[in-house]
């Protein structure tokens, strides 16, 4: 039996170019000898649909161009293809398979998860039945992703332990091959997890098994592709791209093993992240992007992400130099620009601030307050400076047509160490996910691997890289002065956030400074109503600033 992988990207409710794309799959499948197109979860929509679901006529138009291209263009093969469907007392996840012009059944969600970015019980009705097709001879189970997963893949397994064993029922029915179309985003170690469920499945009940993956990014989420076919020895014999369409047709009975090696955890977070870029850019009707360039790490991997990922042209960095920005962050910035051959214009803030101090401070003194910068630290005076910054660049964005990046990194976003209308401004925070040691990690992969990547040379400056890391906010200013070093940072970070572990345990655990990292849980604690007004950001780890994590903001409860 021949099956075609038609790993996609989707644009959510596009559906004139979701329909073109399908109906080309299916032509390529068939032109190759293909008795079997399989495409991706809810592929007819694109996921997450979310609230479209709920929105008149949606689902029906969704099942309207299932029917029409199952019934219309499936000549001489077959086709499993995902949509939400209309059902007695709600909406239904499903797969429909049409051979010839005629559905042959199919087969409604039955695991719904609801962790994390996931909400589908929100908007779906399980399944409750185990579905075979015979398709040229096969039995074909049918599962749709959290069938297959049941949340084992993102440490969840334990709210599906009363729900019965999927695979099993299917096999049980007489399958001979189980397929398994999904919509699983990415995060971090995540491949290797499903990897490993697949192998896990085929060996058990000594069948293939395909997995067949969305790609592309649909705001906040990234999919990888890596659609799959692991054979019943548990050896992969075929693997799509990743982070990046694909179509592959197998042979299942000529095929042979392939060697799947796991890109560095490094490549596959700059791999992500132009995806991610290009896509929310672009599908959301942009072409250009433009970045405030400070001279630090942060800003110049998002400058380097984002030349990858719409082409230098349309890249545009600003230098924004105030009172006490050094010369060499000036330099730095300009140099990145040359590195990465896009335009960097200079603009100035320091008359703005001037003019804005001197307004400000006439009206401090009917108020009997300080003068800016009269005593130091001075964090009004710092946030001014930075809302110049983000007002000039909204300013650009206007102008331009080009979508600000903003580049605050996932260890700053935690402990408020952003400024609300000044660095946060921006339509998307590229590395909003990223804690400050994996920023260094992937700007060292970036330089190391500039021409592979598709640089010409190694984009970031190296006095960028080795630098101490300042906001260059104050005279002298570095972020040691007041956070701990970023490797402690980050742990407390990962543990308070991602595992949901309360001071004391991660005193017990690290055996850091008990006071630090009791006043970074309260930080992080208490600057909640800052992230839940941030851009949208990118989502590479298991728990991310954004849909999957929902603190309240009013909220005394210390952990």
């Amino acid at each position: 039996m021949k099956i075609t992988l038609a790993q996609l990207n989707q644009t959510i409710g596009s559906f004139d170019c979701i329909r073109d794309s399908i109906l080309w799959a299916i032509d390529e499948a068939r032109s190759q000898g293909s008795d079997l197109v399989v495409f991706p979860e809810l592929a007819v929509c694109g996921y997450p649909p979310r609230d479209l679901l709920l929105v008149e006529g949606f689902v029906q138009k969704c099942a309207q161009t299932a029917k029409e291209i199952g019934e219309h263009h499936t000549d001489g093969i077959a086709m499993i293809l995902g949509t939400p469907l209309p059902v007695q007392g709600g909406i239904a996840n499903s797969l429909v398979v049409y051979q010839n012009g005629e559905l042959l059944g199919y087969h409604d969600k039955r695991l719904l998860p609801t962790y994390d970015v996931f909400d589908e019980d929100r908007y779906f009705e399980p399944g409750h039945k185990a579905r075979v097709i015979e398709i040229a001879g096969e039995k074909i189970g049918l599962a749709i992703c959290e069938d297959l997963w049941r949340g084992s893949d993102a440490g969840f397994s334990s709210k599906y332990d009363d729900e019965p064993d999927h695979v099993a029922e299917l096999v049980t029915h007489g399958a001979t091959i189980i397929v398994a179309p999904s919509a699983s985003p990415f995060v971090l170690g995540k491949d290797d997890k499903h990897q490993s469920i697949l192998r896990g499945h085929a060996t058990r009940f000594k069948i293939p098994v395909v997995s067949v993956n969305q790609v592309g990014g649909n705001d906040d989420l990234v999919f990888a592709g890596n659609s799959s076919i692991i054979a019943p020895d548990g050896s992969t014999i075929a693997r799509c791209k990743s982070f990046d369409e694909d179509l592959q047709t197998i042979d299942l009975d000529t095929a042979q093993p392939i060697e799947v090696r796991a890109p560095a955890s490094e490549r596959q977070l700059v791999d992500a992240l132009t995806l991610g870029v290009r896509d929310y850019v672009q599908k959301c009707g942009f072409s250009r992007a433009c970045i405030g360039l400070s001279g630090g790490i942060d800003s110049a991997i998002v400058a380097t992400i984002a030349v990858r990922a719409l082409g230098a042209d349309n890249v545009i960095g600003a230098s924004m130099p105030g009172v006490f920005s050094s010369e060499g962050s000036k330099s730095d910035a300009f140099d990145l620009a040359k590195n990465l051959g896009i335009r960097c214009i200079s603009l100035p803030i320091m008359d703005g601030f001037d003019a804005l101090s001197g307004t400000l401070n006439n009206g401090f003194a009917e108020l009997n307050q300080s003068a800016l910068g009269e005593t130091l630290p001075d964090i009004t005076q710092e946030n001014l400076q930075s809302r110049i910054r983000g007002t000039m660049m909204m300013a650009l964005s206007n102008r331009t047509g080009a979508l600000v990046l903003t580049t605050g990194n996932k260890s700053e976003l935690a402990v408020g160490y952003c400024t609300l209308y000044g660095d946060m401004n921006g339509g998307l925070a590229v590395i909003a996910d990223l804690p400050k040691t994996m920023v260094f990690r992937a700007c060292r992969y970036l330089n190391e691997h500039a021409a592979e990547l598709g640089y010409p040379c190694p984009p970031i400056p190296e006095n960028t890289i080795t630098k101490p890391p300042s906001a260059e906010l104050a005279p002298g200013q570095l972020d040691s002065d007041s956070l701990p070093p970023y490797e402690i940072l980050d742990e407390i970070v990962e543990r308070h956030i991602e595992k949901l572990q309360s001071a004391a345990t991660i005193i017990e655990q690290t055996r850091f400074n008990p006071e630090t990292v009791r006043r970074i849980c309260r930080l992080i604690d208490r600057n909640e109503y800052k992230r839940q007004q941030m851009a949208v950001g990118l989502k590479v780890t298991s728990v991310a600033f954004g849909a999957g994590r929902r603190m309240p903001i009013a909220q005394r409860f210390t952990r």
